[in-house]
């Protein structure tokens, strides 16, 4: 009974998200709700979930928008969203209820063909999986829309010239990461093009904007627990790309055009307007949007998608994938 005790006391709790107990047993505390891929009614979208990976169980959730029935040969195709969730790392996934309506409602409005990306989490698996697992899914969905290949929604449909990174929070911080190793590394199709990339509330760290030490600590901490390293640190240039070693970096983002979106109550909001005067300054020759929305906090536009304000976030993200 002692032993058993023992096991089951708390060794890591990171609040609101996760309890780790010294038996193993991770205890998600939000985040952990699931619906099953599905025909959406209201926004006629369809989606199905596929596995890309066997052997690491990645997978993806896709959704085809009523758009794709109009779609016919070449250069009628859809632009291609990538889509990585957010959640610390830690929680939800591409199946929760909040991420499959924002997706039938963002393909819906966009005309996109989304590809929702179901990466493995910390801490049963640190980082970098999250970013090899994105960066797979990313290579995984341009290599499906050429002509043949096995998913037929891809192929059919998805125009590799015309593909867009998104996320929100921690999946913002994904979607930075995986532009760039695009950048150093290329894409498995020629014709293949990262037109885009919007990086939504982003998790990010910068050594210019103070914080409380409360909260600075509690930021250095969830860094080391999500990389499973007590040396890990915030300069790090996957979580500081406005540090002095990450930032001349910002000029190979290799696409046209970014958009950065911060809410005004939002803690990280200074994060995000600094990587946007990082990119400006590093030398990058696309056109990027700062979208700053004054009385809202994190991913509001998530936890409360049937206000105004959700509406008109919706509209500035559909409309930047539009004018693609």
């Amino acid at each position: 009974m002692a032993s058993s005790a023992a096991a089951d006391v708390v060794e890591t709790e990171l609040l609101p998200f996760i309890r780790v107990y010294k038996s193993g047993r991770v205890e998600r505390l939000l985040g952990t709700d699931t619906v099953p891929a599905s025909f959406d009614a209201p926004t006629g979208v369809a989606s199905k979930d596929v596995v890309i990976d066997p052997a690491t169980g990645v997978s993806v959730r896709l959704y085809l928008p009523p758009a794709a029935a109009a779609s016919g040969g070449e250069g009628k195709k859809l632009p291609v969203l990538v889509y990585f969730h957010g959640g610390g790392f830690m929680v939800e996934t591409a199946a929760s209820p909040t991420y499959h309506r924002y997706l039938n409602a963002l393909a819906a409005h966009a005309g996109v063909l989304a590809v929702s990306v179901e990466y493995r989490r910390v801490p049963e698996h640190p980082l970098p999986a999250a970013y090899d697992d994105s960066w797979a899914a990313l290579a995984w969905a341009v290599a499906g829309t050429a002509p043949g290949c096995p998913e037929p929604w891809l192929a059919a449909h998805g125009d590799a010239s015309r593909v867009f990174l998104a996320g929100d929070s921690a999946g913002a911080n994904i979607a930075h990461n995986v532009a760039l190793r695009a950048a150093a590394e290329g894409l498995p199709r020629p014709c293949a093009a990262i037109v885009g990339v919007l990086l939504v509330h982003p998790y990010f760290w910068d050594p210019t904007n103070a914080m409380t030490p409360a909260l600075e600590v509690r930021i250095r901490r969830e860094w080391r627990f999500m990389c499973a390293r007590p040396d890990a640190e915030v300069d790090d240039p996957r979580f500081c790309p406005t540090c002095a070693e990450a930032a001349p970096l910002l000029a190979a983002l290799p696409c046209k055009r970014a958009m950065l979106a911060v809410a005004g109550d939002d803690f990280l909001a200074v994060k995000g307007r600094a990587y946007y005067a990082a990119l400006l300054a590093s030398g990058w020759r696309g056109e990027a949007e700062l979208v700053d929305t004054p009385g809202q906090d994190h991913v509001f536009h998530l936890m409360r998608p049937g206000t105004e304000a959700a509406a008109e976030m919706l509209d500035r993200v559909a409309g930047f994938i539009s004018r693609a």
